[in-house]
């Protein structure tokens, strides 16, 4: 067994192989860029080695260095994570010729899996289910034509070095084709250097689902059962769960044996996922095959009882593995929220800057957090926007799903925004619930974005009823203090009016009555009494205890004279307040927000690379304006309207703050 590791990478992977590596007594070594100085995997390790400036291209993409510390520190062996150089053939070949064990599969395995059109006509060679399609490069927009008319509508056009979504498109008829043609090899030219595309059939309601393999130098290899990978976001998964609820018996096992054989037909050293496209007849296709761990490899972890990063190391190590397929358990039901640094009000927009609040609810009981970042650190600009993994195991996929609820319920990020929220709200939809969904659930839910999860009926109950019984706890305590003036003591009253903000204003009133118990306190509101428990102090932003006999998690911040509330999704201001002064509330005038017509704001924290336009200069609607990089994605701003450029307010090369002016308009 090895003594000491690097591990080639950063953020939650990077502390998920060191935490391992601990556990087996194996030392590690991590690597930072600037950007990474203090973070978490660094001080995590037990030393580390800076290999430059903060872009990855200076520093997590440079192997020179990456090997170069690896050698210096004396390291036997080199974990890359995933992303980075975790699946680049060249880094693994020359880790090997450098006398460093590559904790992953061999370099010539990648490279036969790293080519989408070569591993497809390998996969069929080994017996694998394909897609029907044109597996070949296509020369020009009409041999695409001809070639889509022959498999049938619709099809997808895809770039054989795609990725991430980029160089892919969806075409039902001849002029999407010959458009999506050109499209996707001006994309994959630009994005992966590579410019060849080929043509498949589109599965209609697909779901995406992969099959875990683990493979050793012996001659063994055994599937780990399936993820569902099906809820995702522009090509993004956002929630991963084993097993899927959709597989039965049969096909759970024909799709992996299926991935065992093309395992074998690599001679596939390590962890690895076949990643499968599901129609909705459950016939079953090879999409491609992943050469590294995936973030979503916790899920697998709970059901099968094995640690793979472990697996990992000790198969780089020459060992055998230690169990049989028919040794390989399945054990209850395990579901992944991937906690990311963007707002998802403001459509899903990077967010970044200093994490002022991270407080992740407590693991244990089948819950679990892998995660790189801690409370007062920073979220760069330069990386992906992941900045945790929330998963829970559970007896059955509801027992999952409630406990990871109530872990999202109890989970605290402040300073920048989180797409907590949504996570909740998805989890609670009766689609997800169901297990009735494929890959276009997102984007036929929320086609509009995502805007919070109403507020009403129980929900609005609870919430209503929590801010009645947190405020008499307030006045409870201000009623405590000394030094109060003889017959001017606070009073606590037993009537009041929560109000509930919208926009500018406050959109209803409901009126409460609240009377103390005990422990417990009593909150009557439209005829309907409840019993809720606050066990903690009112400080704390996360409340626990009992909601009319049943436990709850939910969020409670104070701010000024409102209280910011949220469960499940659901969130809502309120102010509660005597009845005298609700009715003088309702007698404010509305603020009306102001007029942002004539300036543009910069929608995220992020670097401005292009200006592109100058003070004077006449623009139309649709036109571009600014460029702003932030974790590794370049949005583009465009005009809303005609008009003119006034004055222009920042440069290329500005750190821009969320809704900074960029420039305004005459």
């Amino acid at each position: 067994m090895f003594k000491k590791i690097l591990v080639a990478n950063r953020g939650e992977i990077a502390c998920r192989v060191i935490r391992t590596a601990r556990r087996m007594g194996i030392a590690t070594v991590a690597v930072y860029s600037d950007a990474d100085r203090d973070a978490r995997h660094v001080t995590l390790a037990d030393e580390a080695i800076a290999i430059g400036r903060a872009p990855s291209r200076e520093s997590y993409l440079v192997a020179e260095r990456i090997i170069a510390a690896c050698q210096s520190s004396g390291a036997e062996a080199l974990h890359p994570g995933y992303g980075f150089l975790s699946e680049n053939e060249q880094f693994a070949r020359r880790v090997e010729e450098a006398g460093i064990v590559f904790i992953g599969p061999k370099h010539a395995s990648i490279a036969a899996m790293g080519d989408k059109i070569a591993s497809k006509a390998l996969a069929g060679r080994a017996g694998v289910h394909t897609i029907p399609g044109h597996n070949a490069p296509i020369e020009s927009p009409e041999e695409a034509v001809s070639i889509a008319r022959r498999i049938g509508y619709p099809v997808m056009i895809k770039a054989s070095a795609g990725g991430g979504g980029k160089g892919l498109r969806v075409a039902h008829r001849d002029a999407e084709v010959a458009e999506g043609y050109v499209s996707c090899r001006n994309e994959a030219r630009a994005s992966f250097g590579d410019d060849r595309v080929f043509i498949e059939k589109f599965i209609e309601e697909p779901r995406h689902i992969e099959i875990q393999v683990l493979g050793d130098a012996h001659g063994h290899c055994v599937y780990l059962w399936e993820r569902e990978c099906s809820i995702q976001r522009r090509h993004q998964k956002v929630i991963e769960e084993a097993p899927s609820p959709f597989l039965d018996a049969a096909t759970r096992r024909a799709m992996g044996e299926q991935a065992v054989a093309l395992a074998r037909a690599v001679d596939y050293q390590s962890a690895g996922t076949v990643e499968f496209v599901v129609g909705k007849d459950r016939s079953f296709y090879f999409l491609e095959m992943n050469t590294r761990l995936q973030v979503e490899h916790p899920v697998t972890e709970f059901i099968t009882g094995l640690d793979l990063v472990e697996q990992m190391i000790r198969v780089a190590a020459g060992e055998p593995l230690s169990f049989t397929q028919a040794d390989v358990r399945l054990d209850g039901w395990a579901i992944e929220c991937r906690i990311n640094a963007e707002d998802p009000f403001r459509g899903f927009l990077p967010s970044t800057g200093r994490l002022v609040k991270f407080r992740p609810p407590p693991e244990g009981n089948g819950v679990r957090i892998d995660t790189g970042v801690e409370e007062g650190g920073e979220i760069p600009v330069h990386y992906d926007s992941m900045i945790a993994k929330l998963i829970a195991h559970g007896r059955d996929r509801g027992e999952a799903i409630a406990k990871l609820r109530e872990a999202l319920n109890g989970f605290v990020v402040r300073g920048i925004s989180s797409n907590i929220p949504f996570q909740a709200a998805l989890l609670a939809h009766p689609r997800f619930v169901s297990g009735a969904f494929n890959t276009g659930f997102i984007a036929e839910e929320y086609p509009h974005g995502f805007h919070g999860a109403a507020a009403t009926g129980e929900a609005l109950d609870f919430l209503v009823t929590l801010a009645a019984a947190v405020h008499r706890r307030y006045r409870e305590r201000a009623a405590t203090i000394s030094g109060q003036l003889p017959g001017r003591e606070q009073q606590i009253p037993g009537e009041f009016v929560v109000a509930l903000a919208e926009g500018a204003g406050w959109r209803e009133q409901a009126p409460v009555a609240v009377i103390a118990d005990g422990s417990a306190i009593h909150v009557a509101i439209g005829g309907r009494s409840h019993r809720i428990t606050l066990p903690g102090a009112v400080r704390d932003i996360v409340m626990r205890g009992e909601y009319d006999g049943l436990p709850y998690s939910a969020q409670v911040e104070r701010l000024g004279l409102d209280y910011r509330l949220s469960r499940n999704g659901t969130a809502i201001t309120a102010r509660v307040l005597t009845p005298r002064a609700a009715q003088l509330l309702a007698l404010m005038p509305v603020k009306a927000p102001p007029d942002l017509s004539k300036v543009l704001l910069s929608p995220m924290p992020g670097l401005l690379v292009e200006v592109a336009v100058q003070p004077g200069r006449s623009v139309v609607a649709g036109e571009k304006l600014a460029v702003i990089e932030a974790m590794k994605m370049e949005n583009v701003l465009v005009a809303s309207r005609d008009g003119v450029v006034g004055e222009v307010l920042a440069k290329k090369g500005d750190s821009l703050a969320v809704d900074q002016i960029i420039m305004r308009f005459r």
